[in-house]
């Protein structure tokens, strides 16, 4: 998964604020206790961060 679909699909998800917002925030336990963003910088695959994204919240399954 390119960061541009990753991005799009948050975009989806939470709204345009809301995903910056969550990204930056909310910590994971599914990405090791990082955020979305500190996944991403620290080498993690975009369809990896999806995945703990959609295990975290209710995504629908358009987006999945």
């Amino acid at each position: 998964m390119r960061l541009t679909d990753f991005w799009q699909r948050m975009g989806e998800q939470f709204g345009e604020s809301y995903a910056d917002s969550f990204a930056r925030d909310h910590v994971m336990s599914e990405l090791g206790g990082r955020t979305v963003y500190e996944a991403l910088e620290a080498g993690w695959d975009a369809k990896d961060v999806w995945r703990a994204v959609c295990d975290t919240v209710e995504v629908s399954d358009r987006l999945r």
